[in-house]
């Protein structure tokens, strides 16, 4: 085992020690859990190190790639007679996404040291659910992909009908039977590539190299995307959504939005635009129109919300349409832009929901009109919540600033396939977003933390503990350090955004303007 397969076994491994703890040592589950996701990062960081020492010589050459560059590969047989192997490694893009997953499943253990209902059950769901995440950012044998896929996506229903609140049941059985309805045409996608190729195998390296006909490209490419599309909450398939993040217990929440929503823009981008170029080019402008949809209506609901986890609900449907947008833009800036809008609003949203969680647990009410002035009892909690609100709605020195730029440049920028006209207006449809966006958080946090106390039963409650202030501080830092120097986060990126554009130009790198 190299170090990329420890990525996926370090949580698999921690939740099967969670398993056999006995369920009455509560102090071991937790402290088992918090360090298993502990060791992560610490891999994690060791990992990004070796990566960025193996890819800097690989920088010059990626300008002209139209193949992606993977690092740490790792190759096993497995069903070979059906050409399935186990075959795991990373590029910029999919180590981002391990480095946001890292981060939101360590303060999501640390915000969940309160949970009393069968501890046991809950922390090894969601180690479960996080193996599966991690396998799919770091697989590239698309059957592979897909089985983690599934891994991620099934512990949801658990954890929301065991340990949600409200019409938990309901919401559990909608999430799960939408996203298997999004894995159904993912899979016939998988299986059509499979076919079409005559190669008889899922390696997505020996795939990318397959000129699919354009009538193959025509109908299997907007099944991929509107596939991915249903767990990046794409419009008007996102409806599981808001239900899901209302009833999930706080750290289900955090991932959820932080990073299973994201596994549709990374599928999205890595397989139907990477493997489907002309399919991208035919339909990129259909799907614009689409996620600016996504981007407008998320926003103007969110106004409308009382309750704080659907206000951030619809809130993340909004910004998932950037990181969809950014994709369907189909050019340097706007594919670097929506990676980097999955990692900004995984961390962003993360933060979101699990200051929720925290301020529900003491405040036990998530109804706005019924909050008020708590940030003379809760100083930690209220400025981290604003802190998330300032990303959220783009300002400067934050991640969401540099993510959102991108995107809206890469609308402007264009693309030779599609009409410039059009594009800018979609982008420019898309920026009135942001208005919208400062209307609803400013004011829903000023409901929420100023003001006086109306409610005599907030006056004696507490701030943030300190496993609360290590989850709450880890996010808040990360916002931070992204929006000042995103230098490091971009040039990550970049060198595997590369070979995506390189692809959808024929004669070779047209990055012209961007």
């Amino acid at each position: 085992m190299g170090l990329v397969s420890w990525l996926i076994a370090v949580p698999f491994l921690t939740a099967l020690l969670v398993v056999f703890t006995p369920a009455g040592k509560v102090e071991r589950i937790r402290w088992i859990s918090a360090l298993g996701t502990g060791l992560h990062l610490v891999l994690t960081a060791v990992v990004t190190f070796q990566y960025g020492r193996l890819a800097l010589a690989d920088a010059e050459s990626m300008k002209s790639a139209r193949l992606m560059t993977l690092h740490l590969v790792e190759r096993v047989p497995w069903f070979e007679s059906m050409g399935i192997q186990y075959f795991v490694g990373l590029d910029g893009i999919s180590l981002a996404m391990v480095i946001l997953t890292s981060i939101i499943i360590f303060a999501g253990v640390m915000a969940s040291w309160k949970v009393t209902e069968r501890r046991k059950e809950f922390f090894a769901l969601l180690l479960v659910l996080v193996t599966g995440v991690f396998g799919v950012f770091l697989s590239f044998d698309l059957f592979l992909f897909f089985m983690f896929y599934e891994l991620a996506v099934l512990p949801m229903y658990l954890l929301i009908g065991i340990w949600g609140t409200g019409p938990k049941e309901y919401s559990a059985m909608k999430l799960t039977l939408m996203l298997l309805i999004g894995s159904a045409f993912i899979l016939v996608g998988f299986l059509a590539l499979y076919h079409a190729s005559g190669l008889h195998t899922f390696d997505l390296a020996r795939l990318a190299q397959v000129s699919y006909p354009t009538d193959f490209q025509r109908w299997v490419f907007p099944m991929l995307f509107i596939g991915f599309g249903v767990i990046g909450a794409l419009y008007p398939f996102h409806t599981w959504s808001p239900d899901g993040h209302s009833s999930a217990p706080t750290a289900v929440s955090m991932l959820h939005a932080g990073v299973l929503m994201k596994l549709g823009g990374y599928g999205a981008l890595r397989i139907a635009v990477y493997l489907l170029p002309e399919g991208a080019k035919i339909w990129g402008l259909f799907f614009m129109a689409v996620t600016t949809i996504n981007i407008l209506y998320g926003s103007f609901v969110a106004i409308m919300q009382k309750d704080l986890k659907y206000f951030t609900a619809y809130s993340s449907v909004s910004h998932c349409g950037f990181v969809l947008f950014g994709v369907a833009a189909l050019n340097f800036a706007g594919m670097k832009g929506a990676v980097i809008q999955m990692f900004s609003h995984g961390i962003m949203t993360g933060l979101f929901f699990g200051l929720i969680g925290m301020v529900y647990g003491r405040t036990h009410t998530r109804i706005i009109p019924e909050m008020g002035g708590l940030a003379r009892v809760m100083p930690w909690l209220a400025s981290t919540f604003y802190i998330a609100g300032l990303a959220s709605l783009g300002l400067p020195g934050l991640s969401g600033f540099v993510a959102e730029s991108h995107v809206f440049l890469g609308g402007f920028f264009g693309n030779p396939w599609h009409s410039a006209g059009v594009m800018k207006a979609l982008t420019v449809l898309a920026t009135f977003s942001i208005v919208v966006t400062a209307v609803y958080v400013l004011r829903g946090l000023a409901k929420v933390f100023m003001g006086t106390i109306e409610n005599p039963h907030f006056q004696d409650l507490s701030d943030a503990t300190l496993s609360e202030k290590i989850s709450t501080g880890l996010l808040v830092a990360t916002l931070v350090f992204v929006g000042i120097m995103p230098w490091y986060l971009v040039d990550l990126i970049e060198p595997s955004i590369l070979p995506l554009v390189n692809r959808l130009h024929a004669l070779g790198p047209v990055l012209g303007q961007q």
